[in-house]
């Protein structure tokens, strides 16, 4: 079975192609990040509109570099939500009207069901169950995954994500959109300890997270500094706040696995590039013998082989996919919603 997949809930477009014996074939991503840096953050509706100019091409590139032609696609899958609406209806249109003119089924995806199975298309991917760390945009939460679609919330941010913890800290140290990883790229040239931060909700006794303390601890760090952030100032107080995020997600994943008495760990979403997490987590397997999944740095970012991957997984877990046509969107979809049951 060939599987296109669809990506266009925000400011990537993704194409892919996944097959059920060969894995991914082929994908192709265009970001538009040098477009919206102009405004300093995403403009939905450019957002739209670049999408509408990028998606025939990279179908084109993606079906060339597979070898494949249109007539050999077996379902669209493309995500549905949740996402900015424009760009979502973009993604949406294109794959349910390339459906009805090759009279192909389409799968609605769920775009953070797409990074959670993301780790799954390395080249050693985790077995079922395993403990996820999703850390993606706005979203901050701690899952048992039993199965496709099995899914136990186990802890979530309950104000600020650590995505946009990283992006709101990174404008207030005087940063350029896209801020979080150029914060991620300064800490690595700040020094350990200079400034203390805290750790919000740690040691809260729960799985739930909150950085939005973390962020007013940077302002005020900041103000106290004064007019002048100077280059050497900046790294650190990067430095320091990275550490304070990886030490709450560190500390967070490690209770969710003892909880559990799981012994893998997947972490997803963009986030889940972050060195120091990684770096930091690899440590602690090594030293409490636990596994840990990454998806590769490229399935980090949104794309669409974890569409064309989530689709795939999705029929054949037993979700029957939709005849080509209609338009179903939902901008706002928490992923508990389709847990243990089928995407309709």
């Amino acid at each position: 079975m060939l599987v296109l997949g669809v990506e266009s809930s925000c400011d990537e477009t993704g194409i892919a192609l996944y097959d059920s014996e060969s894995g991914l074939l082929s994908h192709a991503l265009h970001s538009q990040v040098a477009m919206h840096a102009e405004y300093g953050g995403v403009v939905p509706e450019l957002a739209s509109r670049d999408h509408i100019r990028r998606v025939v091409p990279l179908l084109r590139s993606t079906l060339e570099n597979a070898g494949k032609s249109l007539a050999d696609i077996d379902a669209i899958a493309y995500t549905r939500g949740p996402g900015l609406a424009g760009a979502l209806l973009v993604g949406c249109a294109f794959a349910e009207a390339l459906a009805v003119a090759l009279d192909k089924p389409t799968i609605p995806v769920h775009h953070l069901e797409g990074h959670l199975l993301s780790p799954l298309l390395s080249a050693d991917p985790p077995a079922f169950p395993f403990v996820a760390l999703l850390v993606s945009g706005g979203h901050t939460q701690l899952m048992r995954v039993t199965g496709v679609g099995d899914y136990e919330l186990l802890g979530e941010t309950v104000d600020d994500a650590a995505g946009e913890a990283f992006d709101k800290s990174a404008k207030l140290l005087g940063l350029p959109y896209p801020g979080g990883a150029l914060l991620s790229q300064l800490a690595e040239r700040g020094a350990p300890g200079v400034y203390q931060l805290p750790r919000p909700m740690l040691h809260s006794g729960d799985l739930d997270f909150s950085f939005s303390g973390l962020k007013t601890a940077v302002l005020t760090l900041v103000r106290d500094q004064g007019a002048v952030l100077t280059e050497e100032f900046r790294a650190n107080a990067a430095r320091a706040f990275q550490e304070a995020i990886v030490d709450v997600l560190v500390g967070k994943s490690l209770k969710a696995l003892k909880q559990t008495g799981l012994g893998r760990l997947v972490v997803a979403g963009g986030v889940g590039a972050n060195r120091q997490l990684r770096s930091t987590l690899d440590h602690e397997a090594k030293r409490k013998r636990f596994r840990v999944y990454y998806p590769e740095l490229e399935f980090c970012t949104d794309n669409g082989a974890m569409i064309a991957l989530a689709g795939y997984l999705r029929l054949l877990a037993g979700t029957p996919a939709k005849p080509a046509g209609g338009f179903a969107i939902q901008p706002r979809w928490p992923l508990m919603a389709i847990a243990g049951t089928p995407v309709k």
